[in-house]
């Protein structure tokens, strides 16, 4: 395993990556299930953000500058707290999920999943309307088409400068297809899927990206 590389689950994840600006990885973890007291591994989940930039040539602010109200919070503190969560959701940074298959599945289950969790939260909060529909739809019917083997890769990217998302398929290295979502409510919901605190898809990510930011908001 290279140095600039991290294991989860045996699928090495890159340290950073470089999108605009490199982007570091500030927490990992997993989605699984739970059958008859077995556990089955679905995705290994990479959430990489805009952090250090200042050490860098960028001007603009890096993810830790919008978490000042959380310095010094312990990492119990942090996996507790759905406001900081909220707030690393609407921190105006670039944000990248990339989603590694360990359990292969049809796309159409995935983008079922998405969906579901989509709208159930676009509804809690009354922002489900037409233009919402519309653009989730679009999304479900970009995963109908594809089929989600072991070791490709589901990107979500997520841009600082506008509330625009882009998700990508990968398959055996290669780009296979790309969508972009240009409504606001959806994207906002789609990055609360997975850090969305106590509602996250993964908790395993939500329990390390608490342990990283108790040591990141330290520095």
């Amino acid at each position: 395993m290279s140095s600039k590389e991290v294991m989860i689950d045996e699928i090495p994840f890159p340290v950073e990556i470089n999108r605009t600006r490199p982007l570091a990885l500030v927490g990992q973890g997993m989605t699984s299930l739970e059958i008859h007291f077995l556990e089955i591994k679905l995705n290994a989940i990479g959430i990489y953000m805009d952090k250090d930039v200042t050490n860098h040539i960028y001007m603009d602010k890096d993810v830790t500058q919008h978490l000042e109200s959380w310095k010094g919070k312990k990492r119990a503190e942090l996996e507790e707290d759905n406001l900081f969560f909220n707030a690393l959701v609407s921190a105006p940074v670039e944000k990248v999920f990339r989603i590694v298959v360990i359990k292969e599945i049809k796309g159409s289950q995935y983008g079922v999943q998405l969906e579901g969790a989509v709208r159930d939260r676009l509804a809690e909060v009354d922002k489900y309307e037409e233009e919402e529909e519309a653009a989730l739809e679009k999304v479900t019917e970009f995963f109908q088409s594809i089929y989600l083997k072991k070791d490709s890769v589901i990107t979500f990217y997520f841009l600082a400068t506008s509330s625009a998302a882009e998700i990508t398929f990968t398959k055996e290295g290669k780009e296979e297809s790309k969508i972009q979502v240009d409504n606001a409510n959806v994207v906002e919901m789609m990055q609360k899927w997975y850090l969305g605190g106590s509602m996250a898809i993964s908790p395993s990510t939500i329990k390390n990206l608490a342990e990283k930011f108790e040591a990141i908001l330290c520095q």
